[in-house]
């Protein structure tokens, strides 16, 4: 099991995955600027929510790495059941929120007027059936553990396929097809993913785990339920906190950003999302090849995986970066053509280099810190910069020195910058090799 094995089906498969939420943005804006900007807000308030999903299936990643790692075949398929189980319930829940509560959820991240409007219906639908993505996440992650990174990228391709195609027809009302706008949007991505969902279990269930894996549940397993939550409760805490201290900082700044740099900042959030996706990727193939070799017992190799692992990830995210800024201007107007927009965009895309170098660290050594079982550390780094750095910043150079989504970028930026130095303290100091999970 290689990193570059296991890396470019990832990164085929994240982009395109990434791409959904992208492609649906790019519709939109040759509808509505304000549409597409409101499909992005509306995302906003699903990631937070959807946390969970990457929590659980992210802990039942750990767990099954380990296990198979130390040779504990049935205890890998005990922890995959109980990730899928978990995932669907939790899935149930988040749809039953957003359903009853999205339009205050909404609104407490700053979304009014037209925002609000459009917004909502995108999430009446898309919300409504968040199981289907709790799943997809779930068995995605199980197949990724046991070196099957192909499968995955392969079904996505196939998800893309089916939400560009609906995309087009939908939401002008193409073929005889009512305009639905939006909602032709917010139907097109549950679909997809309704699809997605459907192929990959067959191919999960046929390949790689039998049905018969959940009768591990029973009796219930208790010490891997709370091994789970010995896992899932810090990175949820970790990565709602950052979500959280991103919703808050969009609504301690909505009201000072001009519309102008409000829809720069949407689009500027799709056209970087291509200069981290490696490092997210590297990441997570990182953890699954940790996960192994500490549950082997190997922590010296997996110690020089984490060092390699983060400096390919910074080569490819700076390289990424550095293009960006050089192609600036054609980026931005594949999504507008106003002159204003392009201007704001091409000087936050400057200044956005600093953030990569700050997030690549985090995204890649944060992952290899979870393979290796050690979740506190991140959290309590996050719980210091993401409220003193990143919100208290945002808040004092975008409103009070008014420099807007310039400050706003800068703070951010140098919340990635300290994290990430913290991280790699805590990856040279060795402290991380105590934390197995999966020590009899």
């Amino acid at each position: 099991m290689t990193l570059p094995r296991l890396v470019w089906p990832m990164i085929i498969e994240t982009i395109l995955f990434m791409m959904l939420g992208m492609v649906d943005v790019l519709v939109m804006s040759r509808y509505d600027d304000l549409a597409a900007s409101s499909v992005n807000t509306a995302n906003q308030a699903l990631s937070v929510l959807t946390i969970v999903f990457t929590v659980i299936s992210g802990a039942g990643g750990i767990l099954i790495t380990q296990y198979l790692g130390a040779g504990k075949r049935q205890d890998a398929s005990r922890a995959a059941a109980i990730s899928i189980a978990l995932q669907l319930t939790a899935g149930i829940a988040v749809s039953l929120v957003l359903l009853f509560f999205g339009a205050p959820i909404l609104m407490f991240i700053g979304a009014r007027g037209d925002v609000l409007t459009f917004s909502q219906q995108y999430l009446s639908v898309v919300g409504g059936f968040m199981f289907f993505q709790a799943v997809l996440s779930s068995m995605t992650v199980i197949m990724r553990s046991h070196g099957n990174t192909k499968l995955p990228m392969l079904v996505t391709v196939g998800m893309n396929l089916v939400n560009t195609a609906l995309d087009v027809i939908l939401v002008p009302g193409l073929f005889g097809f009512p305009r639905m706008g939006i909602y032709g949007v917010a139907f097109a991505t549950v679909l997809s993913r309704v699809l997605g969902c459907a192929v990959l279990g067959i191919f999960l269930f046929r390949s790689i785990e039998k049905p018969s894996c959940f009768k591990l549940l029973r009796p219930f397993p208790k010490k891997d339920v709370a091994k789970f939550f010995k896992v899932g409760i810090p990175s949820a805490l970790e990565t709602f906190l950052y979500n959280l201290s991103q919703l808050v900082i969009t609504s301690i700044v909505l009201n000072c950003l001009t519309e102008k740099e409000l829809i720069a900042k949407t689009y500027i959030q799709m056209i970087t999302i291509v200069f981290y996706v490696f490092s997210v990727c590297i990441g997570q193939a990182s953890q699954i090849i940790i996960g192994h070799l500490v549950g082997a017992d190997k922590t010296d190799e997996a110690y020089r995986q984490g060092v390699r692992s983060h400096k390919a990830a910074l080569l490819i995210a700076i390289s990424a970066s550095a293009i960006g800024i050089i192609l600036r201007v054609p980026l931005i107007s594949i999504f507008t053509s106003d002159a204003q927009v392009i201007g704001i965009a091409s000087v936050v895309l400057i200044i956005n280099l600093l953030l990569e170098f700050g997030r690549t660290t985090n995204l890649v050594l944060i992952a290899c810190l979870r393979g290796a079982g050690d979740v506190f550390y991140p959290t309590i780094c996050a719980i210091v910069s993401n409220w003193l750095i990143s919100v208290l910043g945002a808040y004092l150079l975008a409103v009070t020195f008014g420099f807007g989504i310039y400050g706003m970028w800068i703070a951010l930026a140098l919340d990635e910058c300290f994290r990430g130095v913290l991280m790699i303290i805590r990856w040279r100091s060795g402290k991380w090799k105590t934390k197995r999970l999966t020590a009899s």
